[in-house]
This record gives C-alpha cells, structure tokens and sequence, in this order.
C-alpha cells in the first residue's frame, strides 16, 4: 500500500510540474482568454448570446461565422461599431452594432484571442501588436 501511495504522490508531482512548465507565451494567451470573457459578457453576449449564437434575426452569430475569416474587420468593428447590412452565414442582418470606443488597445487584443479561441477554431494569442496598427488603419478619418 505505501509503495502504492508513494508512486501516486511522485506522479501527481511529476503531473504538476508538466502543468506549470507552460510557455510564457501559453500563460500569456490564457490571461487574454480569461480577460476576454469578461469583456465579452459586459460588451457582446446582449446581443450576440453568452455562446455566440446570435439573436433569431436581429443579431449575427459569432459561433460558426463566416465572418470570422475576416479578423481586421472583426478587430475594426470592435472599437469603431459599424451601422448597415452585414451578411453572415449568408444571411443579411441590418442592426446597428455599437462602437466600444472606451476599451484599450489591449482589451480589444483579450477579446479577439477570447472569441478566435472559442469560435474561430484557434489556439493562439491575438497580440496588442496585431490589434494596434489594425485599430489605427480603420480609425475613422475626422
């Protein structure tokens, strides 16, 4: 029984350490998911739906979107909001979604590796380098 007991501690052990042995990269990418779902149930999941399927046919799905192909648009339409006909999944929806003017650079970086993740069929960190000159080439012109 003690031989026993003591290969079960030395492999939860051993477990443990593979576990925290994650690349900084990996840890990094888990903060901006976790971040990411809290943005997204403040800013998104009214319309979108707490699973990203959307609202009949008065919001979009984000879950299983076609539109997820186009990530600078989705990055764009984050910050800036945008009003008109949008197709997706070949249907057309016509409401007007609303600009997040106050989330940070970052915030927007944690929400799009949050939603690429769970519906964009990803595992990677979408960086405050990509979303920073992205934000910058769709600002509107004043």
């Amino acid at each position: 029984m003690r031989k026993l007991l003591c290969a079960f501690v030395s492999a939860l052990f051993l477990t443990m350490g593979f576990v925290s042995c994650q690349s900084d990269e990996e840890i990094k990418r888990q903060k901006y998911i976790t971040e990411g779902i809290l943005l997204y149930q403040n800013y998104c999941a009214n319309c979108h739906q707490p699973k990203g399927q959307g609202l009949a046919a008065l919001y979009p799905p984000i879950a299983n979107s076609d539109y997820l192909q186009h990530k600078d648009s989705v990055i764009c339409l984050i910050r800036y909001g945008m009003q008109g006909p949008v197709v997706v999944n070949g249907k057309t929806y016509n409401r007007v979604m609303p600009a997040q003017p106050q989330l940070s650079d970052l915030e927007v970086a944690e929400l799009v590796t949050y939603i690429y993740n769970e519906w964009g069929k990803e595992t990677q960190l979408t960086s405050l380098n990509t979303v920073k000159p992205q934000l910058e080439n769709c600002r509107p012109k004043q």
